[in-house]
């Protein structure tokens, strides 16, 4: 397994949920070399921690490459673009890149001392020779697709960088997305959406859908139904779409709500809270809690759980964590993205884009506390059928196994 993020602690983000519990499932019938990178922040006893999880752990340190105000001008900024569509590769893909990892998988690989590579996320893609296919069998588990991303942000006006993100998407990454598809005997997505993007630009690759999971022990069933009015939010703080679904929700949608129930909250619980989400506590309402010990029991104390996503590709680790803790959610399009809400014991989630369909949803939720209880039902249920890690490790495996 090669992953340029470190994926430990796996509450880090997204990212690091799916590689740290594919590997974790692996790991308990194979013999997995994982290859990484430490980036700033990784300590010590996170590599020991990570070091129980795989037969053999690669640690390679990522050059802390200090950007000289120089660099950062306009004219800098140029030259990284313009490096990016000589060599057909994203500006953050290449600034992660270590030549020193690219000789020990190169070697290992010539060696012939492993059977699969599995590239966690798209941007270990780099790694990849296209003669490796030759040799093992190789397979990239994109997470999400860029372009469909960028694509998706432009759409809503949510891009932090428009006029940049149009470049790129009109000049690079789809061609970026293409080239790379080409090197592997099978792509791994999240969501048919993401398959659907990917067989527009190559028609013919081996593309399988396969789903995040839920760890059951850290999103225990909840005991009880809280009552009242409270909204619960979780996501890394620091991601646009995250900045972007909480801003709508508190800056569009909560104060509507408010005035029919004066007693609604909101609390916005992840890492790395940035100043336009801080900013938001200042409202009526709105707590910002930055880092918590344990994300369940904050789910466990709120009424719904919403998802209100406007931007953003792939399946949602938030959205089946609530639905796993017994939480009520109403979400996005984008936040259902992948889920199979609509089951043989009714909905398992209330769906919601525009404003009044979020206050209709969420209204019918606090007065009614059947209606609360059948998603909390049948939430928890689609989970426990369909996106617990083992049946998602399970899938991974068998394609690990048999990809030709």
């Amino acid at each position: 397994m090669i992953s340029s993020t470190f994926p430990y602690p796996p509450s880090r983000g997204g990212t690091e949920i799916r590689t740290f519990n594919l590997l974790k499932y692996l790991n308990l019938r194979h013999d997995v070399t994982l290859v990484t990178q430490r980036q700033k922040g990784v300590s010590d006893s996170d590599v020991e921690e990570l070091r129980k999880w795989a037969s053999n752990l690669v640690v390679f340190t990522q050059a802390d490459k200090i950007e000289t105000k120089k660099s950062i001008d306009v004219k800098g900024k140029v030259g990284r673009f313009l490096e990016s569509l000589i060599k057909m590769t994203p500006p953050n893909v290449l600034y992660r890149y270590s030549e020193a990892m690219q000789g020990w998988i190169d070697e290992f690989v010539r060696e012939g001392k492993c059977e699969a590579i599995a590239c966690e996320h798209s941007v270990s893609e780099i790694y990849i020779r296209p003669q490796f296919r030759q040799q093992v069998r190789t397979i990239i588990n994109i997470h999400s697709s860029v372009s469909g991303w960028i694509r998706n942000q432009l759409e809503v006006g949510a891009s932090p960088n428009p006029w940049r993100d149009r470049l790129y998407l009109a000049l690079l990454l789809e061609k970026y997305e293409k080239r790379y598809s080409e090197k592997f005997n099978y792509l791994v997505v999240t969501t048919e959406d993401d398959k659907n993007q990917f067989l527009k630009l190559n028609p013919r690759a081996n593309i399988e859908v396969i789903p995040n999971g839920v760890d059951l022990d850290l999103f225990p069933y909840r005991r009880e139904d809280p009552g009242g009015e409270q909204i619960v939010f979780v996501g890394a703080m620091d991601a646009s779409h995250n900045i972007d679904a909480v801003r709508f929700f508190a800056l569009e949608i909560l104060p509507v709500l408010q005035k029919r129930y004066t007693s609604a909250t909101f609390r916005i619980i992840g890492a790395r809270p940035t100043k336009a989400v801080l900013e938001l506590a200042k409202r009526p309402g709105i707590t910002v809690t930055g880092e918590v010990p344990a994300i369940a029991p904050e789910l466990h104390r709120a009424t719904v759980c919403v998802v209100p996503l406007r931007v953003g590709y792939g399946i949602k680790n938030k959205t089946l964590e609530a639905m796993a803790a017994g939480v009520p959610v109403v979400a996005s399009d984008r936040g259902l993205e992948g889920i199979k809400i609509e089951t043989s014991e009714g909905l398992a989630a209330l769906r919601a884009n525009q404003i009044p369909e979020y206050i209709e949803a969420l209204t019918r939720l606090f007065e009614n506390p059947e209606l609360r209880q059948q998603l909390s039902k049948n939430g928890r249920s689609l989970v426990e059928k369909e996106y617990t890690w083992e049946q998602i490790g399970q899938r991974y495996e068998k394609l690990l196994l048999h990809a030709k």
